[in-house]
């Protein structure tokens, strides 16, 4: 089917879907970005436990119309009494706690640094599958993968060989890494709890179990925030987070994964660094120092290295 779609493209000089496949994926890994960057901005105001427990009842809804409107009539009984119900606040829960972590964390260290830590989580996923799954993973892969793990710490430590040898990381970066682990476990058991379901449908029972995860230990933090005076920033970030992040991510993330390998299109979240960077650079907030952009340049170069391999 993939190589009927790449004959056609090349008769016709459009695009091929594979190429179409990886420009999708490199938008997806900026719109990732851009949460960082609006989080950094709206983190100081609200209680993340707040900020996310809303994000997702912006979410579920959009999520719940896409997933109507995709289900055929037949198929929808399952979309709204979907098997195994326990599945999916276990799902919610780890990705609740990752979303709680990053924005915990953004209080506390750079959102370049943020996304450096992020771009560990496809080699953590690879690891955790074998364990969970017994995939097992090529040379090319884990290699490519450990080198932008390494590019990505060498980010984190900011270019400092003392603070690396010492171990000297920080807070915000330490707790954004529990949260990655949460998430680089809530992969492979997404794989393992899926029962048939289609993508959309788990997708929305997800983000429910999340969103009831959430709300039940934000209850306190929702209470007391003074919704009626936040700044803009925190409005844009909820909106952001709710609608674009979600809806435009979801639909970039399938049709990629539809056209490349799901171990190339989920690499492609070693960019985020990378974006981060210029995005803080272009808004006046600075340019990191070379030996940072040095550790970015070779998260990218882990990536490239994945992308040209005939192993994925």
């Amino acid at each position: 089917m993939n190589a009927t779609r790449e004959d056609a493209a090349k008769k016709t000089g459009a695009i091929s879907p594979k190429l179409q496949g990886h420009l999708a994926m490199a938008l997806f890994a900026f719109l990732i970005s851009i949460s960082f960057f609006i989080g950094k901005r709206a983190a100081p105001h609200i209680d993340p436990a707040a900020l996310n427990a809303v994000r997702y009842m912006v979410a579920i809804p959009i999520l719940g119309a896409i997933a109507f409107a995709v289900t055929p009539a037949s198929a929808r009984g399952a979309l709204m009494r979907p098997k195994a119900l326990w599945r999916f606040p276990i799902l919610g829960g780890l990705m609740g706690f990752y979303f709680i972590m990053m924005f915990v964390a953004l209080r506390l260290t750079s959102s370049v640094s943020t996304g450096a830590v992020l771009t560990l989580m496809p080699l953590m996923t690879a690891v955790l599958s074998f364990f969970l799954l017994r995939q097992k993973a090529g040379v090319t892969v884990m290699g490519s993968l450990t080198l932008a793990a390494l590019g990505a710490v060498w980010v984190i430590f900011r270019g400092d060989i003392g603070a690396i040898l010492s171990f000297a990381i920080g807070r915000g970066e330490l707790l954004f890494f529990l949260g990655v682990i949460a998430h680089a476990l809530h992969n492979p058991l997404v794989k393992k709890f899926n029962r048939g379901e289609s993508t959309i449908v788990f997708a929305l029972w997800s983000a429910i179990g999340a969103g009831l995860c959430l709300l039940i230990f934000g209850a306190p933090s929702l209470l007391s925030t003074d919704w009626l005076h936040l700044p803009a920033i925190v409005w844009l970030c909820i909106a952001y987070l709710g609608v674009i992040a979600t809806a435009g991510s979801y639909f970039l993330l399938q049709f990629g994964l539809l056209r490349i390998p799901a171990a190339k299109a989920n690499a492609y979240m070693l960019l985020t660094p990378s974006y981060v960077i210029v995005m803080e650079g272009l808004a006046g907030s600075g340019w990191v120092s070379l030996q940072v952009m040095a550790g970015a340049l070779v998260t990218v170069l882990g990536l490239a290295i994945l992308i040209a391999s005939p192993e994925v």
